[in-house]
């Protein structure tokens, strides 16, 4: 049964996930190896599930009815089977027993986000068909919400240091800061030891345990996002225990360095920018705004006006972000969040409504550190060893997306600087390939994972698997148009791929 946490007045706990990570850390955490053996797991998991109704005790979960949750004892290093051991969180709803096919569990995204939370307000994201024929089981990964939240001293988040570093100086305290925050965060966070062991490597363990635990022979697995991670993950170490596998908006732990990661992040959201300035210029288009008007002049304007605090935040936002953005605010929290659904009518509702509203009100105070910064930190490596080469990349990220500086990619690297990684990226491992056929989906145009990803995820699969394209704009698209989730649909039930180089038109 799920409980609603009390408040606690001198701690931070994060337990729902940020889709944009503006983080502030790094975590230190021992890699295990390749692979716990597979044993190890078995006997950890061998106990049934036992399932009840989810309870949460606040009245505006009342739409958790018909939801299901349970918690399974794992060790909180799956190095140490035999260790200590942690509550793991998971949820499912049922499908109709008429038509059952089996269990599907979905990977959340983030990181941060909470599956179980996903199952239970009803998980809309699947069609009536998948929802009739599979069990929807998810969880929340180590680290998040109620599987142990990574929980910190307020009052130290809320001295983080400005993100935009400006010489060495703010290079070492920043990277002094975010060893600062790790002890505190590793103090605070428990049970103790968990802090240091939320990466996808220790992850991918406690997945292998859910599908064990269920009875399940061969798994099925969708994730998005950030799940993609865990997906790929999971088949290159356990690629014979699954049946099918979605990755839908694909990360690629293939990207090699900083520099590329940087690069690739930033022209995606450029790439985003400038179809909204195209969507603007379509004489046909009623819905801008902003049409008729130089949309990149008046976005300059409304970004040196952030840069001097006098920018108003728009009227939907302001009790999120406060009366007045930030320059880092204004291109994180309002354009590239509104990327992700491709919301361009609000967006440039948003910037009209700013070039006339006068700010007032206190300056922005700096946004607050996400959930689950550690789980980002511990599976990428992002170094740089100092502000020279940190303004280099800053450099290459402004010169790829010249209307959307401060954008995401350099503020991760920032979070993780002065910490090891647990688990850092790297190409698939050729086990992936012995895997069943994989489905990845992607947006041709995804402000978060550029399809370009996708398309290098699906080389490293090898040629069985198969890359389905929308050509249309966003961040998840599986259920964007019927082909797509026809497509989707037939795969998960029936394991029919589509063919090779398949897209579906934008709606």
């Amino acid at each position: 049964m799920l409980k609603a946490r009390p408040a606690l007045r001198r701690t931070v706990i994060w337990s729902t996930g940020a889709a944009a990570l503006i983080t502030a850390g790094a975590v230190v955490a021992p890699s295990f190896g390749d692979a716990a053996p597979q044993a190890n797991v078995t006997a950890v998991a061998a106990t049934s599930v036992q399932w009840s109704p989810c309870k949460p005790d606040t009245p505006e979960w009342a739409a958790w009815k018909g939801s299901e949750c349970a918690t399974l004892r794992l060790p909180i290093d799956w190095a140490r089977p035999d260790g200590p051991k942690f509550d793991f969180a998971i949820a499912r709803r049922k499908a109709d027993p008429a038509t059952r096919t089996g269990t599907l569990v979905f990977g959340p995204g983030g990181p941060g986000d909470s599956g179980v939370e996903r199952v239970g307000t009803g998980l809309a994201r699947f069609s009536a068909e998948v929802r009739s024929r599979f069990d929807i089981v998810s969880f929340d990964p180590r680290g998040v919400g109620r599987s142990s939240p990574i929980t910190c001293s307020p009052e130290l988040v809320a001295e983080r240091p400005a993100p935009e570093m400006k010489s060495q100086a703010d290079f070492e305290a920043t990277v002094a800061y975010n060893e600062r925050l790790r002890d505190d965060c590793r103090e605070k966070t428990k049970p103790a030891g968990i802090f240091d062991h939320v990466d996808s490597g220790q992850t991918v363990r406690d997945l292998e345990a859910i599908r064990i635990a269920l009875g399940e022979k061969k798994l099925t697995f969708h994730g998005s996002s950030y799940g993609t991670l865990l997906g790929a993950q999971y088949a290159e170490t356990y690629p014979r225990n699954l049946r099918a596998l979605v990755l839908e908006s694909v990360m690629d732990r293939g990207v090699p360095t900083t520099r590329a990661f940087v690069k690739d992040g930033a022209a995606a959201g450029q790439d985003l920018f400038n179809e909204f300035v195209e969507w603007c210029a379509d004489k046909g288009n009623t819905d801008c705004a902003l049409r008729g008007r130089d949309v990149r002049a008046v976005w300059t304007t409304l970004l040196a006006k952030a840069e001097r605090g006098e920018l108003a935040t728009p009227a939907r936002l302001a009790g999120k972000l406060g009366p007045r953005l930030t320059a880092n605010d204004l291109v994180n929290m309002v354009a590239f969040r509104s990327f992700y659904q491709a919301n361009f009518k609000v967006l440039s509702a948003d910037i009209v409504e700013m070039e006339t509203r006068e700010a007032s009100g206190p300056p922005a105070k700096l946004s607050p550190v996400p959930p689950a910064w550690p789980v980002f930190c511990g599976d990428w490596r992002l170094p740089a060893r100092n502000y020279r080469e940190y303004a280099s990349l800053v450099r290459t990220m402004n010169k790829t997306a010249p209307d959307m500086p401060y954008l995401l990619p350099a503020r991760l690297v920032t979070s993780c600087l002065g910490g090891p990684t647990a688990n850092p990226q790297h190409r698939l491992k050729p086990a992936a390939r012995t895997a069943p056929p994989v489905l990845l989906v992607n947006s041709m145009h995804d402000p978060a994972t550029p399809h370009k990803w996708a398309a290098s995820v699906e080389r490293q699969f090898g040629r069985k698997s198969v890359l389905l394209t929308y050509d249309g704009r966003g961040h998840g698209s599986s259920n964007d148009t019927r082909c797509m989730e026809s497509a989707v649909d037939a795969y998960l039930t029936d394991l029919k791929l589509p063919a090779r180089g398949t897209h579906c038109p934008a709606a």
